[in-house]
């Protein structure tokens, strides 16, 4: 029985140290210093013990990753566990362990570290079993999640113990465990007791695991789970003893686990439980809904409209204080908020952070009326302005040109720091309104000795023809003065006002043969000077030093090194009209074998093949090639159109694009592509698929910076609508 066998210390140590552990590898690279944990943990001295549990966490089982040596480490944790030496950490450790790993019967290599990690831990099923029934509450409910944590492994031996055990078990906590456990190990066979247990009879611990084993084995939704639900909420604090951290929030993990299904009952299903959970008289259970409704909003594109009653309603209850969370849900609703512009735009006049949240909302339920009232005082409202101005760092600004805005955009351009994010957002906002914002010119002209990299290209975006003999004469002179980089800056600004490229050449030979190049490793100057030199024909003085810039052919490059080989390739190019030098260039890193991590790096590679056209056809191979992995189809396919249009089989590359877009991987560049393919010209069963793209519930655009997974969805959505009503 497990606590009471024996443990022989020195034999463990001895088989311990046997193990050739320097061979083995973990998050950290060797896995020589794991029998040091081990034998720390199997000791005495409780802070050691301590201490060498937390390295095995960051090691072999780093942030639920698992590695060669986690798999060799299973037995000696199973020792240490069985010998009864602080069990209920270690089992779930072990647990760790095969939830980290794959189902060997799965899609998983058979000879991945991961198969390795749940094989091991399934070989320790006899000790894992046997820990539910010891009468220790904590080391019943460890085990009984990590055998849950084992999947299918468990199936077979595990259903007969874990259903002896549920009943007899009193505790509420072992008992869902156990429950989960049945779910996860054997679906099927868990229906019954899942249903069985979901009544009001049952603790409320073990009716939400009911619940959630009930979805997870995809048992249809019924009303029953509906009244449970809502009599239960708020849910967290009944999972918050549990194990399992993938359902420590349930409400999320129900909408999501519904939405998923993908059919319309369970669409509805949830949207009704969160439409009644959001008007819940528990602010806790409200501000649960409030999160899982905003992420409904994310995934499927029916619930903004479902849900916005619900979930203004909650906005307007709560208060100044937000406590739900809801004005940051608001803005997920896009223009189905608009009901709320009136008691936003009352909130918004406050003080404090409420009042700025308020506002932050508005300008995504109506950035046309919160542009006035953020004009009043931006400074006071950072959250509010940062969404204006495009919120997370590469979105597009919201906020639409507004005159009083334009004024306290000029007067923030006189305080505004160097290189804070307020400059940033400053720049975003003047280069989207364009020449609309042309009266602040005075202003840029005066800040632009303190922002010199920033501003020059803002100054030609707002720049209207009776300021642009001024604004030239300001950019000449900020390029004769200065760090070669600032000045570099306003000469490309001065190239672009007005065509001139006296200043610019000089720089630009200044900084490459200044910078690493010659396979001496990765400068962003280089790009910078390169992607700058692509004027054409007139800067062929800079031809040497670009090609003296490239990495030597041949040699191990990383992802920054590539994409200055890129920039200089298309460079030399432009500057020559010859493809000759960039061909065996891009070929170099499109062709490269271990392209983990180079997602960009190939896409960039493939759209500067794409401008070579017809020149690039020796690149055709390495290009087909890259139609096997999702995210570099529309990019390959649309280098290969250009550049061997023969060579493209378009009823394949219309198949491959359908599949990245239906699956969310590049899903933007996969429909831009479709469309340069022509709708008209799709099969049947493609064009069909295509409108479904514009047409179905689950989002397509399924990743993104938060918050703006749904304004992207909705425009590929009008793009995909337009498309099939042109074609």
């Amino acid at each position: 029985m497990i606590g009471t066998m024996d443990f022989d210390r020195a034999l463990f140590l001895a088989e311990l140290d046997a193990q050739p552990w320097a061979s083995y590898s973990h998050a950290y690279g060797s896995a020589e210093d794991v029998p040091g944990f081990l034998r720390a943990l199997a000791g005495d001295d409780d802070a050691a013990a301590e201490e060498a549990q937390s390295e095995l966490y960051g090691s072999i089982l780093h942030q639920g990753s698992v590695y060669e040596a986690s798999a060799k480490a299973v037995p000696f944790l199973a020792r240490i566990a069985g010998a009864g030496i602080r069990t209920p950490d270690v089992l779930l450790l072990i647990g760790g362990i095969a939830e980290g790993g794959a189902d060997p019967g799965g899609s998983a290599p058979e000879e991945s570290d991961e198969v390795a990690c749940r094989r091991a831990v399934a070989e320790q099923l006899p000790l894992l079993l046997a820990s539910v029934g010891h009468q220790d509450r904590a080391v019943r409910q460890a085990a009984a999640w990590a055998v849950g944590a084992t999947g299918a492994a468990a199936a077979g031996p595990a259903a007969p113990v874990l259903h002896d055990r549920a009943a007899v078990e009193s505790d509420p906590l072992v008992r869902a465990e156990l429950l989960a456990a049945m779910a996860k190990s054997d679906p099927e066979g868990a229906a019954p007791a899942a249903t069985g247990a979901l009544g009001p009879d049952s603790p409320p611990e073990l009716r939400i695991a009911a619940v959630l084993a009930c979805a997870d084995s995809g048992l249809p939704w019924t009303r029953a789970h509906h009244e449970a639900v809502l009599a239960l909420l708020p849910l967290d604090p009944l999972v918050a003893d549990r194990f399992d951290l993938s359902r420590n929030e349930p409400l999320h993990h129900l909408t999501l686990t519904l939405l998923e299904r993908n059919t319309e009952a369970d669409r509805e299903a949830v949207l009704t439980l969160l439409d009644a959970a959001l008007r819940s008289d528990d602010p806790e259970a409200r501000a649960e809904a409030v999160w899982a409704a905003t992420t409904a909003c994310e995934l499927s594109r029916s619930a903004p409209a479902r849900l916005a009653p619900a979930l203004i309603s909650v906005a307007v209850d709560d208060g100044p204080d937000d406590v739900s969370g809801a004005l940051s849900g608001l803005g997920r609703l896009g223009a189905w908020g608009a009901p709320a512009a009136d008691a936003l735009a009352v909130r918004a006049t406050g003080e404090g952070d409420a009042a700025d949240q308020a506002l932050e909302a508005l300008v995504a339920v109506d950035p046309v009326r919160a542009a006035p009232l953020l004009a009043r005082d931006p400074e006071r409202r950072p959250r509010a302005f940062g969404a204006a101005c495009g919120g997370p760092v590469g979105s597009l600004p919201v906020v639409p040109y507004d005159p009083g805005l334009l004024v306290a955009v000029r007067r923030l351009l006189a305080t505004t720091e160097s290189g804070t994010t307020t400059s940033f957002r400053l720049a975003a906002l003047l280069t989207a309104w364009g020449r609309d914002a042309a009266t602040a010119v005075p202003e840029l002209l005066a800040a632009l000795p303190a922002h010199p990299r920033l501003l020059p290209k803002v100054l030609v975006a707002v720049c209207p023809p009776e300021h642009r003999t001024e604004v030239a004469e300001a950019l000449r002179a900020r390029a004769g003065t200065g760090p070669v980089d600032d000045r570099i800056e306003a000469a490309r600004a001065l190239h672009e006002l007005t065509g001139d490229h006296g200043l610019l050449l000089p720089l630009l030979a200044e900084r490459l043969t200044g910078s690493a190049g010659g396979g001496g490793g990765s400068d962003e100057r280089i790009r910078e000077a390169a992607t700058a030199a692509a004027v054409g024909p007139p800067a062929a003085p800079l031809v040497p030093a670009l090609r003296a810039a490239l990495n030597a052919p041949g040699s191990d490059r990383n992802n920054p090194q590539m994409d200055d080989d890129i920039a200089v390739a298309v460079a030399l190019h432009r500057i020559t009209g010859d493809a000759a030098e960039a061909v065996p260039v891009l070929a170099g890193v499109l062709g490269d074998s271990e392209a983990l991590w180079r997602r960009w790096t190939l896409i960039r590679a493939a759209r500067a093949a794409e401008h070579l056209g017809p020149a690039a056809r020796p690149l055709v191979p390495v290009l087909k090639a890259l139609l096997t992995d999702p995210e570099q189809v529309p990019s390959a396919v649309t280098a290969l159109r250009a550049i061997a249009p023969d060579e493209l089989d378009a009823g394949r590359a219309a198949g491959l694009l359908l599949d990245a877009a239906e699956a969310g991987t590049a899903p933007l560049e996969a429909v831009d592509a479709l469309v340069a393919l022509g709708v008209d010209a799709l099969s049947e069963v493609h064009r069909a698929r295509f409108a479904a793209l514009g047409e179905r519930d689950l989002r397509v655009v399924k990743f993104g910076l938060d918050g703006t997974i749904e304004a992207a969805d909705e425009r590929l959505r009008a793009r995909v609508r337009a498309a099939v009503r042109r074609g």
